[in-house]
């Protein structure tokens, strides 16, 4: 008993040790995952304003920085397909194929007009699922965008979020496509 005894204490002793040991945790957590797409839709209106209010090139700055921020091209490519794309150009798993397709402007691009200036007032991300396994997260759901004439414009959207070692999820796929309507 006396050994028994002895032993629980030895492992109570070590067990408050060890709750001064750094802790390195990836797991994703919802919160996380609604702030990556919080920030996202921000963003998003962001760019649109400054287009507006300083012109393309600024717009330009801004969505380089959201893009390095926000997405995982320094991890490899991004699996991208925006809304509007069409072949030969749908997929932009680079990260001059993703500037190009927020604010138009490249001439390896030629069809891009700037999805994100496009005079969005407002934006915000309807879930119908998150699924998180350790340090990767799925989502699918909707993305509503509200345009400066009050016209709203409904997507699809599947995004997965990786974190990375210094605790930043970052978009490692980004999948948006216009509702499907019958003929």
């Amino acid at each position: 008993m006396r050994r028994t005894l002895t032993a629980l204490a030895a492992a109570l002793a070590a067990a408050a040790v060890s709750a001064n040991t750094p802790v390195y945790n990836a797991n994703v957590t919802e919160a996380e995952v609604i702030a990556a797409q919080t920030g996202w839709c921000n963003a998003l209106v962001a760019i649109s304003k400054e287009g507006e209010t300083k012109g393309q090139a600024a717009a330009k700055t801004l969505a380089g920085q959201v893009i390095d921020a926000a997405y995982g091209y320094n991890l490899g490519p991004v699996l991208f397909k925006p809304t509007l794309t069409e072949v030969p150009q749908t997929f932009r798993t680079t990260r001059e194929g993703a500037l190009a397709y927020f604010v138009g402007g490249d001439p390896n691009f030629p069809k891009d007009t700037g999805f994100a200036l496009k005079g969005w007032s407002a934006c915000r991300a309807e879930n119908a699922a998150i699924h998180i396994n350790g340090d990767v997260a799925n989502t699918m759901g909707k993305v509503i965008i509200t345009g400066n004439d009050g016209n709203v414009t409904t997507v699809d959207k599947t995004w997965t979020f990786k974190k990375t070692d210094d605790g930043k999820l970052r978009i490692v796929l980004h999948h948006s496509s216009l509702p499907y309507t019958a003929n």
